[in-house]
């Protein structure tokens, strides 16, 4: 397949968590990540939201866990990559799902394992490069740039909204194009002098 189709995906989410969001310089990871899961909401696209050992690092934050629904899985997970973690693999199989749409902290970690494993066990996997973080700058391009090599798609939050969509006709098309406005104006007004 050469796009995402809507029916066919699942949206993944690792690790966004107060204290790795803390320590990174830059945040867009989280606004990207909550158009992300408000959208997989819109169109209902099952979601799991990962937390890496949330007793030390924190939850959720709460930018998006106040987006979590009921169906949406958050999975508590020691190993980077999730596929580690006992009974994720028969979870994530459980949907029946092709596609992975990926996104987390910290991209040459916990991402870069977890895609690396979904890749191996036969998922298509895209990476939503600016839905991901890491630390440090040159971490996060050898992560981006092995993910690539080892076959993920890597994509953009637009990328990805626009091709679950497919056309401007698509019922929810107003709802999912909102979640892209209100977080540019939303940004604008973070960077107004």
């Amino acid at each position: 397949m050469n796009t995402l189709n809507q029916n066919d995906c699942l949206l993944l989410l690792i690790d966004v968590q107060e204290k790795l969001v803390a320590m990174l310089e830059k945040n867009t990871v989280v606004k990207q990540s909550n158009i992300l899961l408000k959208t997989a909401n819109i169109l209902g696209i099952p979601t799991i939201i990962t937390e890496q050992y949330p007793k030390g690092l924190g939850k959720t934050v709460d930018y998006l866990s106040e987006h979590i629904k009921d169906t949406t899985e958050v999975f508590e997970k020691t190993a980077f990559s999730v596929l580690k973690d006992e009974g994720f693999s028969d979870k994530l199989k459980s949907y029946g799902k092709k596609q992975i749409i990926i996104g987390g902290i910290e991209a040459h970690i916990c991402v870069h394992q977890t895609v690396a494993d979904l890749l191996e066990a036969g998922y298509e996997v895209y990476v939503v490069k600016d839905a991901c973080a890491s630390r440090k700058k040159d971490n996060f391009k050898n992560a981006i740039r092995l993910m690539r090599q080892n076959g993920a798609k890597i994509a953009d939050t637009e990328i990805v909204l626009f091709e679950l969509l497919k056309t401007s006709r698509h019922p929810h098309f107003k709802e999912v194009q909102s979640c892209l406005r209100k977080s540019f104006h939303s940004q604008r007004k973070c960077f107004k002098p």
